[in-house]
């Protein structure tokens, strides 16, 4: 049987040059395809270094002097921050709370910063984060070498650093465990050395951006920063068997008992809100091209297919013949997918090498500073040929299976 199809593959030779012409060009805008989708979906569900669920953002304004509530008393604006934070840390359903300066996740105010260590200097953004201690475990951020984020926060003081694991490693391909404990230089100051307390594990700066590319830093408050004017945040993490309309019971508490003095609360605003606002255009992007290439995958689809229905349809009387002569059903289904898959191996072949190629020139997207992956490039191409096959599995059974119930007489007759 093999002889005999490999022979009639042979002796078909212009016709199936033509379909191996159509299954190579498929089989590479297929790859491309699944390639784009394999990145996307890989970047978005890698550990993002952080966790919002039951988190809140807090923002606080202060009375204007004109303001018929204005209260003309001792204690300072900083005081009155710091008890605004001890109320909300006081209250029953609060697990921890925290203020920052351009911190917290989802914010596209940033501040960068460098770091050196001898010859050693991250050469990329690197996002320049102040907060409280609680910050840490507000968004559970852990350390490189396991530690927890009670532990991180323990280590925070005004005569340390901590940052991200990765600000060495694209450069130098060093791994900045290696330095925990280790004096280094911060910003444009030579003069002054900060101990690097901690390694924590990258955080990455929204759902679209890999950990690769994402690096930070983190220095404690300074005490001058307490002011308004500073555009403070406050961010609390709620118990989760208790976050019931945290944001309705907080409103109806702040009047009487968390605005202090002068300053106030003035938005709350739920981080799972924050995410959504912050990425609906890249959001909004990407499912319309998901929808664009799910539309194009669909023809893609419904043309091999219906390629291959047809050529099995063409092939009724030949069928019919063949169980005239004594050929069953099983042998007559596996040497239409035969054939099919012949077919697809020998254009897979040379649509591998153009993968490769369109691969290597960084015509992909990148993961990882890379657009060639061997692990990528397997599954990708994988993907794409067990897809086709389906494809063609399908448009060779039901035709082969609907021409084998005809009386072999019949169809002879009719051809």
């Amino acid at each position: 049987m093999n002889k005999k199809l490999f022979r009639q593959i042979r002796n078909e030779w212009k016709s199936n040059l033509w379909l191996i012409a159509e299954l190579l060009l498929i089989s590479v805008v297929m790859w491309y395809i699944l390639d784009f989708i394999y990145v996307k979906a890989s970047i978005f569900y890698q550990p993002r270094g952080f966790d919002i669920s039951h988190c809140y953002l807090l923002r606080m304004g202060r009375l204007d002097p004109k303001s018929p509530k204005y209260m003309a008393k001792d204690t300072t604006e900083s005081e009155d921050i710091r008890n605004i934070l001890t109320r909300i840390r006081h209250r029953p359903e609060v697990e921890a709370a925290s203020l920052s300066a351009n911190s917290y996740p989802y914010n596209g105010s940033n501040s960068s910063t460098s770091i050196r260590y001898d010859t050693l200097q991250n050469n990329n953004w690197l996002i320049r984060r102040l907060v409280t201690p609680d910050f840490l475990r507000v968004f559970k951020y852990e350390g490189s070498r396991g530690e927890t984020p009670s532990q991180l926060a323990s280590m925070m003081d005004n005569k340390s650093i901590m940052a991200s694991n990765n600000i060495f490693k694209k450069k130098y391909h060093i791994k900045l465990t290696t330095l925990v404990g280790k004096k280094v230089i911060w910003g444009d100051d030579t003069t002054t050395r900060y101990k690097l307390a901690a390694a924590y594990t990258p955080v990455r700066y929204d759902d679209y951006s890999e950990a690769y590319h994402s690096y930070s830093m983190l220095y404690k408050l300074p005490e001058g920063w307490y002011t308004t004017d500073n555009n403070l945040e406050l961010c609390i993490r709620v118990k989760p068997s208790m976050d019931h309309d945290f944001i309705k019971k907080l409103w109806k508490d702040c009047e009487r008992h968390i605005n202090t003095g002068n300053v106030y609360i003035t938005n709350i605003t739920s981080f799972k809100d924050v995410r959504k606002k912050f990425q609906q255009y890249q959001s909004n992007q990407i499912r319309n091209f998901v929808t664009g290439i799910i539309f194009l995958l669909l023809n893609i689809f419904l043309g091999l297919l219906g390629t291959f229905w047809f050529r099995t349809q063409q092939r009724r009387s030949e069928i019919a013949l063949q169980m005239a002569l004594g050929s069953t059903r099983r042998q007559i289904f596996l040497r239409q997918i035969s054939e099919g898959i012949i077919i697809l191996v020998l254009a897979s072949i040379p649509a591998i090498i153009i993968d490769l190629n369109i691969a290597y020139a960084g015509l992909t997207q990148y993961m990882h500073g890379a657009t060639l992956q061997p692990g990528r490039f397997i599954i990708t191409v994988s993907a794409t040929f067990l897809i086709s096959a389906i494809m063609i599995i399908i448009g060779d059974w039901f035709p082969a299976r609907k021409a084998t119930k005809v009386q072999p007489a019949e169809a002879l007759h009719e051809d």
